[in-house]
């Protein structure tokens, strides 16, 4: 089976499938074994229906929760980190849609600039750091040196051990601080994300998310489940253990991150009917969940 440079788009060597992104029609195998690969739970996407009653309750919930940290002058931050095309922009954008702006935000961060290379790595993340009453999502975050950096070469072998070293100290200095701290760790199958990278290649409206970095990471699917697990390993703890999101269904990973916040925190006039019950089978922390490719 033939593979090309990540940079040309063309045949990639993606498992037991000969995958050509710039071809307009997915391989049959790939979008019927997408859902479920991975071992995923379940055979079908949540309905549409179901799903949108659900998130309405959830949100009306979040505003609830956002009065609340504005209110005690908390702190909630929350990372989220994944594979490319492993939907964590769409949860992140699920969870601010209702709520006010001037007190909750994502960020983003771009390659850093050359005087950022020169500072403690931490050091620009926490900047973005959510002050008082505010609330801060982070779409992919310091962990950008374990996962894609490391994998891609854009560090060193001894600057990826001393962020594993050093960033559970960093984080339980934010928790004994006072920051309420969510690590989300979204796991999707192979042929989901293969799926999900064909579409961004072929939408208009989604060619922009394609990047010549998502290329390169359809060959390097083994090395980004060495990193994951190495992640999982070193940096879960007791004060900011990982969670992990089985996340081939959007509507679903979109739904649990939200419910684990709001069940995991005490605010007025929770409403635990509309919160319910993280989904077992979709997130959760521990051995179990670290396992999960």
């Amino acid at each position: 089976m033939s593979s090309k440079s990540a940079n040309n788009g063309k045949t990639k060597n993606a498992g037991p499938y000969a995958f050509d992104i710039d071809n307009p029609v997915l391989p049959p195998e790939i979008a019927e074994h997408a859902l479920t690969s991975g071992g995923y739970p379940y055979d079908e996407e949540l309905k549409k229906k179901t799903y949108s009653e659900e998130l309405v309750e959830l949100q009306l919930e979040l505003l609830k929760l956002q009065e609340h940290v504005q209110k005690t002058g908390a702190r909630l931050l929350a990372l989220f980190e994944g594979r490319d095309a492993s939907g964590k922009g769409s949860c992140i954008s699920r969870f601010l849609e209702r709520l006010n702006p001037r007190h909750a935000r994502s960020v983003a961060l771009s390659k850093p600039t050359e005087c950022e290379r020169g500072e403690w790595y931490f050091q620009r993340y926490v900047r973005h750091l959510p002050t008082a009453g505010d609330i801060v999502l982070f779409d992919r975050s310091w962990y950008n040196r374990a996962g894609v950096e490391r994998v891609m070469g854009f560090c060193t072998p001894a600057q990826t051990e001393a962020f594993l070293r050093d960033a559970p100290d960093f984080e339980a200095l934010l928790v004994r601080d006072g920051f309420s701290l969510f690590k989300f760790y979204l796991v999707i199958g192979r042929e989901m994300q293969l799926m999900r990278f064909h579409e961004r290649r072929h939408d208009p409206f989604k060619r922009w998310k394609i990047t010549d970095i998502d290329l390169a990471a359809i060959d390097k699917w083994d090395d980004y489940s060495r990193a994951q697990h190495e992640i999982f390993k070193r940096t879960s703890s007791a004060l900011a253990p990982w969670i992990v999101v089985r996340a081939n269904d959007q509507r679903r990973a979109r739904l649990e991150t939200i419910r684990w916040v709001l069940f995991n925190s005490d605010y007025a006039d929770k409403d635990k009917r509309a919160v319910g019950e993280p989904d077992a089978k979709i997130i959760g922390t521990g051995p179990d969940y670290f396992k999960a490719q």
